[in-house]
């Protein structure tokens, strides 16, 4: 349990980000702390869609991806069950990193629990809450409202949407609702669906979609439900029948999910809140990942892997050197930055793009809207040029995880 000045790091917030960035510096040589305002740290929400490149850094964490998830091929779709667009596989970013597929289905608490599991005892300080930090010449003092103070090399805010790390450095992050509430479900198995097939359909205003997931090895589904709803609207006082009203809209197989979930257990629901993107996400001696810098939306934005993906490229730039020299710090953040910061932010705003295009229209416009998605290539063309080309870019830019050349 080392703590040598020049390799401490300071992790505020041990979430998906948090727990990514201490396990690629660990690999790297340096000494970590994690402190969490919880008593431990733990999932929360329902299932999610990691990429590829994600489980290829869970890979070089020591995580076995070989039973992760469930490889799925995804189709846009109405919701009458005319597709629209999909979503290929790329066969060179299958081959770089010989994982099958693009996105897999896995239980949010399944994931990061086999993360947890790579962490080695006392890194995770449970009951500390962050009150602020301070940078002097020779490091930065963190200050918790236990009363006890910390002193690192470098401190991460890995905090979440509402990072007080971020709000020191970067002043008031502006979250704004973006009008949009989801509801997350998973299920067991359902019969009558093909294998490795998710779909992403539309009704004039709703967006439901499913796919396959795995959960401890066991197969199941994810699905959810995106609909329009103002700030702090009041929630149905009776969730399955709303959610089953919704789906009524639907073809097969959608409104046959409710059948198979547990609705005191196995939904939840959250506003959706973004920031406007920022342009750098360092200051001094202080970085941050995760939503503490690029909340997201739902859409093409990935928010737990875009986490996870932002410590594993942190801790490559800075790659064990002195932490005690300012300007490696300076020269490592800037490369962190460099490819982070534009690549995510683009993701983000092609995100909430979308969830205005499918979700704030009038009617004319939706039905001009959906006419042009039935009839046209026009949907699938603006998913391979605004998420694919990018997302294969940046496949292809991490030559170290690939395993297939």
């Amino acid at each position: 349990m080392n703590w040598r000045k020049g390799k401490r790091v300071a992790i505020v917030g041990a979430g998906p980000g948090g727990i990514s960035t201490a396990l690629a510096m660990i690999s790297r040589g340096y000494d970590v702390r994690v402190y969490e305002r919880q008593p431990e740290p733990k999932a929360l929400g329902g299932a999610v869609l990691l990429s590829v490149p994600v489980l290829a850094v869970l890979r070089e964490y020591g995580i076995d991806v070989s039973n992760f998830g469930s490889y799925t091929s995804v189709a846009f779709k109405n919701n009458r069950g005319k597709e629209r667009a999909n979503l290929p596989f790329n066969p060179i970013v299958e081959k770089a990193f010989d994982i099958k597929g693009w996105h897999y289905g896995v239980l949010r608490s399944s994931a990061f629990g086999k993360m947890l599991e790579r962490v080695p005892d006392g890194i995770v300080v449970g009951d500390h809450a962050l009150s602020h930090y301070r940078e002097h010449a020779d490091g930065v003092t963190l200050y918790f409202e236990s009363g006890e103070t910390v002193e690192a090399d470098m401190l991460v805010g890995a905090d979440g949407i509402n990072s007080k790390v971020s709000r020191q450095a970067f002043g008031d992050p502006g979250l704004f609702h973006v009008g949009l509430r989801i509801w997350l479900a998973w299920c067991d198995p359902i019969d009558g669906i093909p294998p490795n097939e998710g779909v992403i359909s539309h009704s004039r205003k709703y967006q439901a979609s499913y796919f396959p997931m795995l959960h401890d090895g066991k197969p199941g589904y994810e699905w959810w439900i995106v609909e329009p709803s103002k700030e702090n609207a009041p929630r149905p006082k009776n969730v399955e029948a709303h959610v089953r009203k919704i789906l009524s809209e639907f073809s097969d197989p959608l409104p046959r999910f409710p059948d198979a979930t547990d609705f005191d257990h196995q939904i939840f629901c959250w506003d959706v809140y973004n920031r406007p993107s920022l342009q750098t996400w360092s200051k001094g001696r202080v970085v941050c990942v995760g939503d503490a810098v690029h909340p997201v939306s739902p859409y093409a934005a990935y928010g737990m892997g875009m986490a996870i993906e932002d410590g594993y490229f942190l801790a490559r730039f800075l790659d064990g050197r002195n932490l005690d020299d300012p300007q490696t710090l300076r020269d490592g953040f800037a490369k962190y930055e460099e490819t982070r910061v534009e690549y995510v932010n683009h993701n983000v705003e092609f995100a909430r793009k979308m969830g205005n295009i499918f979700h704030h229209q009038s009617y004319p416009v939706a039905k001009i809207r959906d006419l042009i998605f039935d009839h046209t290539p026009f949907l699938n063309k603006m998913i391979q040029r605004d998420y694919l080309d990018e997302q294969e870019a940046m496949c292809m830019s991490m030559k170290e995880l690939h395993v297939g050349y």
